[in-house]
């Protein structure tokens, strides 16, 4: 099936998603997780395959690695969505007018989403299930390195949905990785009413300036975290360690470490040795480089989102500092501030741009299963409807109802 023909599905099937009520999106959902693990061989088979063949390298492997417990957690994301409230016919607001006119706002699904991403297969599980439990059907495009996991997970998820009763175009995976079809999905206008690209600087870079549908930017995270003075030095030294080396491939994991001068003496050996025990490489400015051995720093390192165990590590002289520093290099993603100070905490929260901004605990947090969504279809970076992690209400727009009692103008 071309992408037209597959716009045309996915518009029909998005018009009857919208009339199923959220025990029938629920049934549906506990459906294909029950038939991800039933078939987690075949799934387990097919990725396989493409990490034997893959050119990714270092933690970027690890993004497209599945195992059977990845499996099951891939399932078990899908069960958690259906757990989830509908919000789809929710009432955001109602008001009467002086006229007698009663206008409300309920939400609705926005009807066709397309999502292009790369190299994690459990972003289609992710992306079907919440588009499905918030009436939107999906048109998937994940990237070439991923193609036999995607594939099976979507054909898998595609039986489920068809063997409950309902029209699998709800859920369609585009097979052809080219460059091409990433195009012609970007320019879709007349079936698809929401694009979300998810993955590195060039797709996202290229959604946003090709697209002619509604794209919201998600992903980029040049991550900082600030060790303010006074702080508690353990706990810096422990989120910093986890938010840099828990997982370096993804977006929330942090590349910037900023230190207050006033700490930099105390606490940047202590960090430095339990980072370098985790593999971590350190390119430090020229005052850090007088205090721990490390590798230079240059002007690139603060904007760089390195997705790899490499740390950039710069001295600041107040909490002013750090802040002109992150909103001058970071991408709008997740920062940290470790102090004491009620003040400076305070002051963090309220200058620094960003989707998640945090007081004492890692930045790794910034997940949509963290923050209780069950799980997320991107990360928005910009300031549309959705900023930060993205889950069901965030993929529904709304529509005035107005109740009148015969009222002309």
């Amino acid at each position: 099936m071309n992408i037209i023909d597959m716009g045309k599905a996915a518009r029909k099937a998005a018009a009857a998603l919208a009339a199923l009520s959220a025990t029938d999106k629920n049934l549906l959902l506990h459906a294909m997780a029950d038939a991800l693990v039933a078939n987690s061989d075949s799934i387990l088979n097919a990725n396989a395959q493409d990490v034997a063949l893959t050119r990714l390298k270092g933690p970027m492997v690890d993004r497209l690695t599945l195992t059977s417990k990845r499996v099951e957690e891939i399932a078990a994301g899908v069960r958690a969505v259906a757990a989830l409230d509908d919000p789809v016919g929710e009432m955001v607001s109602m008001a009467e007018r002086p006229n007698g006119l009663i206008i409300g706002k309920r939400r609705v699904p926005m009807g066709v989403i397309a999502v292009i991403y790369e190299a994690r297969p459990n972003v289609t599980s992710d992306c079907a299930a919440l588009c499905i439990k918030s009436g939107n059907a999906c048109i998937l495009r994940g990237g070439s390195e991923a193609i036999r996991s995607n594939s099976a997970i979507a054909s898998i998820m595609r039986d489920a949905i068809g063997a409950a009763g309902f029209n699998p175009d709800a859920l369609q995976l585009v097979e052809d990785t080219s460059r091409e079809s990433a195009a012609e999905l970007m320019r879709l206008n007349e079936y698809v009413d929401l694009l979300i690209p998810r993955g590195g600087r060039s797709l996202i870079e290229s959604a946003v300036k090709n697209a002619t549908v509604p794209v919201i930017e998600t992903g980029l995270g040049n991550c900082h975290v600030y060790i303010d003075h006074p702080c508690d030095e353990e706990m810096g030294v422990d989120i910093i360690v986890n938010a840099k080396t828990s997982r370096p491939s993804v977006c929330n994991a942090a590349e910037t470490l900023l230190v207050h001068a006033a700490a930099a003496k105390s606490f940047l050996p202590k960090a430095a040795a339990a980072l370098t025990a985790h593999g971590v490489e350190i390119r430090g400015c020229l005052r850090t480089q007088e205090i721990i051995s490390c590798t230079p720093a240059s002007e690139t390192d603060w904007s760089t989102e390195y997705d790899d165990l490499i740390l950039a590590v710069k001295i600041v002289d107040s909490s002013d500092e750090a802040i002109e520093h992150i909103n001058l290099y970071n991408t709008r993603h997740s920062e940290a501030i470790v102090t004491k100070s009620y003040e400076n905490a305070q002051k963090f929260l309220r200058l620094v741009d960003a989707a998640a901004v945090y007081v004492n605990a890692s930045t790794r947090f910034t997940d949509g299963g963290e923050f209780g969504m069950g799980a997320e279809i991107g990360i928005s970076t910009q300031k549309m409807h959705a900023r930060g992690p993205m889950g069901l209400r965030e993929l529904t727009s709304t529509k005035y109802i107005i109740y009148g009692n015969g009222q002309v103008r």
